[in-house]
């Protein structure tokens, strides 16, 4: 029995503060995990969930060096992180302009939500432009982003062969109709996943055809795991959403990614510390840090292509890192792509040095994983 507790943020920082505080306590073990879905959410809770010794999960979103479990062994932005799948972005234009050579002279403008999350992958977008040779333009777009006239018109002129697309909300289908509007094409745009879902097209019309999201999850309700929920749950009068229509869209499958993780993470804390018991917020942790999804465990789970394995440890706290490319055809997302590894050779050393300068402004010493049980 999962005993668990919704929050309305709004998507503000305070509310998801004022909402950890509350559950922090619930149920007879207390929080043992908690999902802040939101990136700025996220740093806000991190001292205290350290703290607390309450884990932090945050799947595709969250703060990027908190995957250097070393540094960060309550915080885990599992599956692959805002860095991770912005190296999968470059690398599928790599492969669109026929080969990473080919990035040196592009012009590339990373369009983003002016916050903490939009701002994320700056540093490593810097890197790249260094490393392949590419330029990068970076543009900020207000908070809810439904004005960007002035954006689109600079992209004209600054004539980009590629915009990356990091919007949340409103912004998305305010961007895809400006872009129209200038004659980008949407081909050339490529979205983080938060600017990839149904909600993101379907309000921007034609103006969304030919557009490509990046995805650690792939929509459709054509798989065991879902048919199974439909078969268990709506078809039995269950569940609270109130639009079956939805079963099989991005983010409502991106819900059973988090479910199944977190139901997972669960269960390999059982099998160490006892089937059928309470767990408490450290055997979690321990049950996160030990997470290992493989191919056979998917296939399981009827989740074979639904997903990605991932395998956490001590010292990723990412665990997967590979990214799927999906095609907005005017009516459903088309993959278009199988998974798309990352390069942990730009990442890796990036999350680290970072990890290491939190640690010092912090007075944290980092953990040697080769004592970790």
């Amino acid at each position: 029995k999962l005993t668990y507790e919704k929050c309305e943020t709004e998507y503000n920082n305070a509310r998801g503060v004022e909402c950890y505080e509350r559950t922090k306590k619930r149920g007879p073990t207390g929080a043992t995990l908690v999902h802040p879905l939101s990136t700025g959410i996220t740093y806000s809770p991190i001292d205290k969930g350290t703290a607390d010794h309450i884990p932090i999960v945050s799947i595709g979103y969250g703060r990027t060096d908190a995957s250097d479990g070393r540094v960060f062994p309550w915080v885990f932005p599992l599956i692959t992180n805002y860095w991770s799948q912005n190296t999968a972005k470059i690398k599928f234009i790599g492969m669109k302009e026929g080969g990473m050579d080919k990035l040196k002279g592009k012009k590339i403008v990373n369009i983003y939500h002016d916050s903490a999350y939009g701002k994320e992958t700056i540093p490593v977008l810097d890197a790249q432009a260094k490393k392949y040779g590419f330029e990068v333009t970076h543009i900020p777009v207000a908070h809810p982003g439904n004005e960007q006239q002035a954006q689109w018109l600079q992209i004209r002129q600054i004539k980009p062969d590629w915009v990356i697309l990091r919007g949340w909300g409103v912004m998305n289908p305010t961007a895809l109709k400006a872009a129209a509007k200038v004659g980008f094409p949407r081909t050339k745009i490529v979205g983080v996943w938060w600017s990839g879902a149904e909600e993101d097209v379907i309000p921007a019309g034609d103006a969304a055809k030919g557009y490509v999201a990046a995805a650690f999850n792939v929509s459709g309700s054509n798989y065991p795991v879902i048919k199974e929920i439909e078969k268990n749950v709506y078809a039995k009068g269950k569940g609270e959403m109130e639009d079956h229509s939805r079963v099989g869209s991005i983010y409502y499958n991106r819900g059973v990614v988090f479910g199944i993780i977190s139901t997972e993470a669960i269960r390999t804390a059982q099998e160490k510390f006892g089937k059928g018991k309470p767990m408490t917020d450290d055997k979690i942790r321990w049950g996160l840090e030990h997470l290992s999804i493989d191919d056979r465990k998917l296939k399981q789970l009827g989740a074979t292509g639904f997903m990605q394995a991932l395998k956490v440890s001590c010292m990723d706290h990412e665990g997967g890192g590979s990214v799927k490319f999906l095609q907005w055809d005017g009516a459903k997302w088309n993959t278009i792509t199988d998974w798309i590894a990352s390069d942990q050779s730009i990442v890796r050393p990036m999350i680290e040095e970072s990890a290491a300068k939190y640690a010092t402004e912090k007075g944290i010493t980092p953990r040697d994983c080769s004592k970790e049980g």
